[in-house]
């Protein structure tokens, strides 16, 4: 299983416990760059999408409704499915 395959598993598990590096790192697995970041937040576009992604830090750890965010804009592109 790969890296990006197992944070994947981890996060449909349990979108709670994500930590916030680990849900930047997914982002950056499916296509997702870092297009600006302000305190915080870290905001993310994909070529291709006019969507932005928005992760924040909130003591290490990524808030559960973003990584359910995150989940939902992967399972559009085709679900598991890494670039």
């Amino acid at each position: 299983m790969t890296r990006c395959a197992g944070l994947l598993a981890r996060a449909r598990a349990n979108p709670a416990s994500l930590r916030f590096t680990d849900a930047c790192i997914l982002a950056e697995c499916f296509g997702w760059v870092l297009a600006r970041q302000r305190g915080s937040h870290r905001i993310f576009k994909r070529p291709g999408t006019a969507r932005l992604l928005n992760l924040q830090d909130v003591g290490g750890m990524a808030k559960p409704y973003q990584v359910r965010q995150l989940l939902a804009d992967i399972a559009a592109l085709g679900g598991a499915r890494e670039p």
